[in-house]
């Protein structure tokens, strides 16, 4: 954070998806050790990337830092990422956009000097599939305080680290 706090124009950007908008967060099985199904972990964790990046623009600001929290998803992009599933593998030649493509929204939050805290940006093509990057909405699971400030506590006693603390607002 120190050198954060000393770099002008410093900016945390993280990396999200349109998988948020099925996430739900289940603090009662954060590390999957009651089970794992891939779809809602990984949806889960695409949303605790938004609630993580929210909160920390929010202790950003009690603090009066300069720095900018934002975030990005890439849309739906060919990357390895669909290589275990033969469906969306074959749906790639049809919907995808190429890598290059899918990192234009994380550079856009990254060096934008219109970019604000909290912004989040994807493509702009139909349902966020595809396209060049715009400021895009979120569901609002993302706009849960409170589940922001537990999933930080939690991230917090898990990793051992701890920064940019704040007394603990009544939700």
């Amino acid at each position: 954070m120190d050198l954060l706090e000393a770099t002008p124009g410093a900016r945390v950007v993280n990396v999200s998806s349109m998988a948020h908008r099925y996430g739900t967060m289940d603090f009662e099985n954060l590390n999957a050790e009651k089970g794992y199904d891939k779809m809602p972990a990984y949806g889960q964790s695409k949303l605790a990337n938004l609630l993580f990046t929210f909160e920390l623009q929010r202790r950003l600001q009690a603090k009066s830092s300069s720095v900018v929290a934002t975030a990005a998803h890439p849309g739906w992009t060919g990357t390895d990422l669909q290589r275990h599933s033969g469906s969306i593998r074959f749906l790639n030649f049809f919907f995808a956009q190429t890598p290059p493509m899918g990192a234009l929204p994380t550079l856009r939050a990254a060096t934008d000097p219109q970019t604000q805290g909290g912004d989040y940006f994807g493509p702009r093509g139909a349902y966020e599939m595809r396209g060049y990057p715009k400021k895009v909405g979120t569901s609002p699971a993302t706009q849960n305080e409170r589940d922001a400030r537990r999933l930080w506590e939690v991230s917090e006693k898990l990793t051992g680290v701890s920064y940019l603390s704040r007394e603990p607002n009544a939700a």
